[in-house]
C-alpha cells in the first residue's frame, strides 16, 4: 500500500478514526496497531505477512530466554542472526550467489553448471524489517534493554505500518517505552504532523515523481555518447532519491507523531555536507547509525589502529551496499563512499579548506557532492557494464561540446527542472545559514508559513507527477 494511493488514504482515515478507541488500553492499542499494520503489509500480498510474523516469533522468544538462561545468550543470539539473516538471503541474494558461482565455474573451470534462475519475489522492505528485528535480539543480549514480555507489545514495535517497509528503522529502546504508555496527541503534535506530511508528499509526488520519467528513460534507453548529458541525469537522480526517500521518511514520522509517537529524523540535508563523515551522519540517519553500532564498533572501530580502523570502515561500507541490493553495483557504491571516506581520513582535506569561511564551505560541499554523484552512477545504473560505459562517457573531455541529448532531456521536463532549481535553493539557503536573518516566531513568518503549506498541498494535488513506487522499497 502506496502512502501516495487513494488506497491509503482510505485506511489511514479508517485507521485514525478507530485510533481513538483503542490506544487508552495498552492490550487493545497493541493488537490493533499489530493487525492494522499486518492489513498494510499484506495489500501487496498476504503471504508475506507470514515472514513478519516469523521473523518475529523467533526473536520475540530467543530475546525472553536470554533472561530466563544466561548461559545460552550466545547461541539464542545466533539463533536470532542465522535466522533473519537466512531469511533475507534467501530472498534477497540466493539468485545472485547461483549466478555467481554458475559464472566462475563458466569461465575459470570452462564447465557451464546449468544452475537455473529462481523465481523469487522480493517481499517489499524485507531489508527493514530484518534489521529492526535483530537490533532487538541484539540490544537484549547486551543488556542494554529488558525484553518485553506481551508478544502484542513486541509486534506493535516490529510491524508498526509507518515505518515498516522503508523506515526509519527505529531502535527498540526507542520505541518499545513509547508504546508502553498512550500519549496524548496535543495540537502541536498535529500540526508537527501535519507539516510533516505535506514535505513528505511534495517531495515525493512533485519533485521525485517528476523527476521519475526523465531518469527512467536515461538509465533504461540506449546509451548517450554525452559527458553532460550523464551528469546533468545523475544529478536528477540525485535530487530524485533524495526526496523519494526523505519523502518517506517525513510522512513516516508524521503519522508516527499523530498516533502520539516519535520517530527519529532520517535526513538533515545531507547534499549541504562539507565532508564524507557528515554526509553519513545526515543521509538514512538510521541506517548508517545501525551499521556503526552492529557492525563497525563491534569489529573494533577506530580504536584498533590505524590500517585496521580503515578494514573495519570498509567492511561496513561494503556491508551497506550489499544491503541495498544483490548486484555488483552496489559494492561499487559501497567501496566508493570507502575509498572517498579513507582519503579524507588520511589527509582532512576538508579541515583546511574550512579555515576559509563561507568560501571554504562552499568549495568542500562541491567537492562532496562531486564525489556522491560519481558514486550514485552505480547505485542507479542497470548493469555493471552500464557504470564502466557512463563513466568513460563523463570523463570523455573530447564531447564536452556535445549537447544535444542534453538538452532534448532538460526542455522534455522543464517543471521537473523548476521544481530541481527550487530546491537547489531551499539547500543553499540552508548552507549558507540565511535562517538565522529570520524570526520563526515573527508574525509574518507564522501567517506565511501556512499559506505555503497550503501551496504545497495544492501543489501535491494538481502538478503530481508519474505515480512512482518509493524507491526504498526494493530494499
Amino acid at each position: 500500500m502506496l502512502f501516495n494511493s487513494a488506497d491509503f488514504v482510505v485506511f489511514a482515515l479508517v485507521f485514525f478514526l478507530l485510533w481513538p478507541a483503542l490506544k487508552d488500553r495498552s492490550q487493545r492499542r497493541w493488537i490493533g496497531m499489530t493487525i492494522a499494520s499486518l492489513i498494510f503489509y499484506g495489500w501487496w500480498d498476504w503471504r508475506y505477512i507470514f515472514l513478519i510474523i516469523l521473523s518475529g516469533l523467533i526473536d520475540f522468544n530467543a530475546a525472553l530466554w536470554m533472561r530466563k538462561a544466561p548461559g545460552m545468550k550466545k547461541a539464542l543470539l545466533l539463533t536470532s542472526l542465522c535466522a533473519n539473516l537466512g531469511i533475507l538471503a534467501g530472498f534477497k541474494y540466493l539468485n545472485f550467489f547461483l549466478e555467481n558461482v554458475g559464472l566462475i565455474s563458466d569461465t575459470v573451470f570452462g564447465m557451464s553448471l546449468g544452475i537455473p534462475v529462481l523465481d523469487i519475489v522480493l517481499p517489499v522492505g524485507i531489508s527493514f524489517f530484518t534489521f529492526q528485528s535483530m537490533s532487538y535480539t541484539i540490544d537484549v543480549y547486551k543488556d542494554e534493554l529488558e525484553p518485553t514480555h506481551n508478544i502484542w507489545h513486541f509486534f506493535a514495535y516490529l510491524a508498526m505500518f509507518p515505518q515498516l517497509v522503508a523506515g526509519p528503522i527505529v531502535r527498540a529502546s526507542d520505541l518499545l517505552p513509547q508504546l508502553e504508555r498512550s500519549r496524548k496527541v496535543t495540537p502541536q503534535m498535529r500540526w508537527d504532523g501535519l507539516q510533516l506530511i505535506t514535505h513528505g508528499m511534495f517531495k515525493k509526488v512533485v519533485i521525485a515523481d517528476n523527476l521519475a520519467p526523465g531518469v527512467n528513460s536515461a538509465f533504461g534507453g540506449p546509451h548517450v555518447d554525452e559527458p553532460l548529458y550523464w551528469w546533468f541525469n545523475t544529478a536528477r537522480f540525485a535530487v530524485q532519491i533524495y526526496c523519494d526517500f526523505s519523502g518517506y521518511s517525513n510522512i513516516a514520522r508524521g503519522l508516527a507523531l499523530w498516533m502520539g509517537y516519535e520517530f527519529p529524523v532520517n535526513f538533515n540535508h545531507p547534499y549541504a555536507s562539507t565532508s564524507f563523515r557528515e554526509f553519513w551522519t545526515r543521509w538514512h540517519i538510521s541506517l548508517s547509525s545501525w551499521f556503526r553500532d552492529y557492525v563497525y564498533i563491534p569489529l573494533g572501530g577506530s580504536r584498533v589502529g590505524r590500517v585496521r580502523s580503515h578494514v573495519n570502515m570498509w567492511v561496513t561500507m561494503v556491508l551497506s551496499g550489499i544491503w541495498h541490493g544483490a548486484s555488483w553495483n552496489f559494492v561499487i557504491w559501497g567501496a566508493l563512499h570507502a575509498l572517498f571516506t579513507s582519503v579524507e581520513r588520511e589527509t582532512s582535506w576538508y579541515k583546511y579548506v574550512l579555515k576559509l569561511g563561507t568560501p571554504g564551505r562552499l568549495i568542500a560541499g562541491g567537492v562532496v557532492l562531486f564525489c556522491v554523484l560519481l558514486s550514485w552512477v552505480p547505485f542507479r545504473a542497470e548493469t555493471l557494464t552500464q557504470t564502466i560505459m557512463i563513466y568513460a562517457t563523463m570523463f570523455d573531455v573530447t564531447k564536452l561540446t556535445e549537447i544535444s541529448a542534453t538538452k532534448a532531456s532538460a526542455l522534455s521536463s522543464k517543471s521537473a527542472l523548476l521544481i530541481f532549481m527550487l530546491l537547489v535553493g531551499r539547500e543553499l539557503t540552508y548552507l549558507l545559514k540565511l535562517d538565522r536573518f529570520v524570526n520563526p516566531r515573527s508574525k509574518p513568518y507564522l501567517l506565511i508559513k501556512p499559506l505555503v503549506l497550503a501551496g504545497m498541498i495544492v501543489a501535491s494535488i494538481y502538478l503530481r507527477g508519474s505515480g512512482e513506487e518509493f524507491i526504498y522499497f526494493q530494499f
